[in-house]
């Protein structure tokens, strides 16, 4: 050991830091986040891949049928009693493994599926081979996967989700393929388990890939199907308060001031780029409501929003706008530009006329859950409404004195 051997306090004296030495501190912190980050995925992955085992274990054994339907609470305290520091193993805990799997692998319908979407989330991760590997995890092709799904094994994908996130899922899913929707929005935006439950309350699931759009026919396969499953249909604005009656203006100013809750709404991958961009064109000046540029297509988003429902005309107006986008704002490696028209309803024949022979990929959304306040009357209406009943009551009086007179 060097240094100093004599009892001290440990300081900085004699310490003359520079740039160099910050940027290797730097470099040290980064690379033990890295370890434990992944320390942690691995602890993760292999508690995972246990609980799906043994519950694997309970339906495939048929245990509750071989040894009595009191051997998952024997099996909980056996494990308890052996591994006393494990939370893990109480008997709902035992139960959630059997259910998880079961939900999963319940009959052949549902194995099919599993194959289908297992395979089509799995090998989009396989595009991320530093997160399988710091899962401990391998890249999977999709021989592979339905191996394991034939020896009833758990896809390496399970493992990149926490436990309580799948409980939650199998818990207020109703499907399979709902079930792989949430995981996919997980993966992809790291959602919280509150975040995961709001978005499951909210059913997006159910909204997803719902808006009217030209998307097959103006885009790429690829960038279709994805841009399809970035907008929803209804987008849900209970965030929001607003006076009876209120006009796109009032709309506008309300969405920006909470523009945070606007885009967890809109769901992960936009940015805010503006609203009210001024577009001059000519001598004349225009102004498109939302700006936005999605990091996953890779394209800007013109937001049009309507107070009331579609009307043909909206489209010509959102076009104009997509093509200003394109044209001035669209850099090389940047996608065709989308525009988006949000409206109180839509009429779908009144929608895809007015798109077929728009060039640019548009669509139309409806929006709900606005709550309504009464406005509040001026000092100029409340004084204009006193006036009003102490005339009436002027004019009582005096029909009552009348009327006294006359008896």
């Amino acid at each position: 050991m060097t240094g100093n051997n004599k009892p001290h306090f440990v300081t900085s004296q004699n310490f003359h830091g520079d740039n160099e030495y910050i940027e290797w501190l730097r470099e040290i912190k980064s690379r033990y986040q890295a370890v434990r980050s992944r320390v942690a995925l691995q602890a993760n992955y292999g508690a995972l891949e246990f609980n799906w085992l043994l519950g694997r274990d309970i339906v495939q054994k048929q245990a509750e049928a071989r040894w009595g339907t009191g051997v998952v609470n024997q099996l909980s305290l056996d494990l308890r009693e052996a591994y006393p520091d494990v939370k893990g193993f109480s008997a709902r805990n035992l139960y959630y493994m059997k259910g998880w799997y079961e939900f999963y692998m319940t009959d052949d319908n549902h194995k099919k599926i599993l194959h289908q979407l297992g395979a089509k989330l799995q090998i989009a991760e396989n595009q991320n081979p530093i997160r399988l590997h710091q899962l401990g995890a391998e890249i999977v092709s999709p021989d592979r996967i339905d191996s394991i799904i034939d020896d009833g094994g758990m896809l390496p994908i399970f493992g990149i989700i926490p436990w309580k996130h799948h409980l939650l899922i199998t818990s207020k899913c109703k499907s399979v393929e709902e079930a792989f929707y949430y995981m996919a929005r997980v993966i992809d935006e790291g959602l919280s388990k509150r975040e995961l439950a709001d978005v499951i309350d909210n059913g997006d699931f159910g909204k997803q890939g719902k808006a009217i759009t030209n998307f097959a026919s103006q885009l790429a396969t690829h960038q279709s199907q994805l841009a399809a499953s970035v907008l929803k249909d209804p987008y849900r604005l209970d965030f929001l308060m607003l006076e009876r009656g209120y006009n796109e203006r009032d709309l506008e100013n309300a969405i920006a001031k909470d523009i945070t809750r606007f885009l967890l709404e809109l769901g992960n991958g936009f940015t805010y780029v503006g609203r009210q961009p001024e577009l001059v064109v000519g001598a004349d000046g225009y102004f498109p409501d939302l700006l936005f540029y999605h990091i996953r297509l890779r394209c800007y988003v013109v937001i049009e929003l309507k107070v009331v429902d579609f009307k043909p005309e909206f489209a010509g107006k959102l076009n104009f706008y997509v093509a200003a986008c394109n044209k001035l704002l669209r850099q090389s490696g940047d996608n065709p530009t989308i525009g988006l028209l949000l409206c109180k309803s839509k009429d779908q024949t009144k929608v895809e006329w007015a798109f077929d022979s728009i060039q640019n990929p548009m669509g139309v959304a409806t929006y709900e859950g606005i709550k309504i306040k009464d406005k509040l009357p001026s000092i100029e209406e409340l004084t204009k409404r006193l006036d009003m009943v102490e005339q009436e009551l002027r004019e009582y009086k005096e029909r009552d004195r009348k009327n006294n007179d006359e008896e």
